[in-house]
């Protein structure tokens, strides 16, 4: 893997983890209730998945076994951006915290998007 690919690639890892720790935080600091409890495993499970899809990613037998990892952390971040927004919409929890958290979760699926699409467009030409 070349130096600056390893770069990014370990640069994107600690992004990742930052913002499943961000996201469990957030979690932690609302207050208990059933809602609140429902919403917030959908939102720690689908938040946390796109890291550890990207990490699966790294030590795939095939390209397309990456491919595929890295599509699912993308379905992840998708998922994750409507969980958000329950949260945002029903006024549960920091609207500051989420309007962040949001802004990053489009963002990390904004890159794993670019990848998985590079990496489709390799495969399929």
């Amino acid at each position: 893997m070349p130096e600056d690919r390893k770069e990014f690639v370990e640069k994107l890892k600690k992004r990742m983890l930052d913002y499943s720790v961000l996201v469990t935080k957030f979690v932690d600091g609302l207050p208990r209730n059933l809602s609140n409890t429902i919403l917030a495993r959908q939102l720690l499970r689908s938040a946390t998945s796109i890291g550890a899809n990207f990490i699966e990613a790294q030590g795939a037998a095939s390209t397309k076994d990456f491919t595929n990892f890295l599509s699912i952390a993308l379905k992840s971040a998708n998922e994750t951006l409507y969980w958000l927004s329950i949260f945002r919409e029903s006024h549960k929890g920091s609207q500051q915290v989420l309007v962040a958290l949001q802004k990053e979760t489009f963002e990390l699926a904004n890159i794993l998007g670019s990848i998985v699409s590079s990496l489709k467009k390799k495969v399929y030409i």
